[in-house]
């Protein structure tokens, strides 16, 4: 299922941004999925997962509060809605699904936080 991340940006800290992931295939509405992200010189990170049908969602501690996790089966999107955006969310963040086996990643979508 390929997968496109987008919704990026520069933003000051305490602003929010809205991420989206497109999911091409029917494949996207049976899999629980996640949004993941990786700094620069840091290992790629687990930031919040959704269920197949949005039933259960968890979070970072680092992000809790601060993001909202969301997917709407019959567009194969699945959203990052962040508020309260903080330098350390600087990031290129990516979605695929919330364990292996992984989909092919994409490019991912940069976010970067001004402090």
């Amino acid at each position: 299922v390929p997968l496109v991340e987008s919704g990026g940006g520069l933003v000051q800290a305490g602003g929010s941004l809205r991420l989206s992931c497109a999911a091409s295939g029917s494949g996207f509405s049976f899999k629980a999925m996640g949004w993941y992200r990786q700094a620069p010189g840091k290992q790629r990170e687990l930031v919040a997962t959704i269920s197949t049908f949005g039933s259960t969602i968890k979070y970072a501690d680092s992000v809790k509060g601060r993001f909202t996790i969301s997917r709407d089966n019959a567009k194969h999107t699945m959203y990052l809605q962040m508020n309260n955006l903080k330098p350390e969310d600087t990031a290129v963040y990516y979605c695929n699904a919330d364990r292996p086996p992984y989909d092919h990643w994409g490019q991912g979508t940069q976010v970067t936080v001004s402090s």
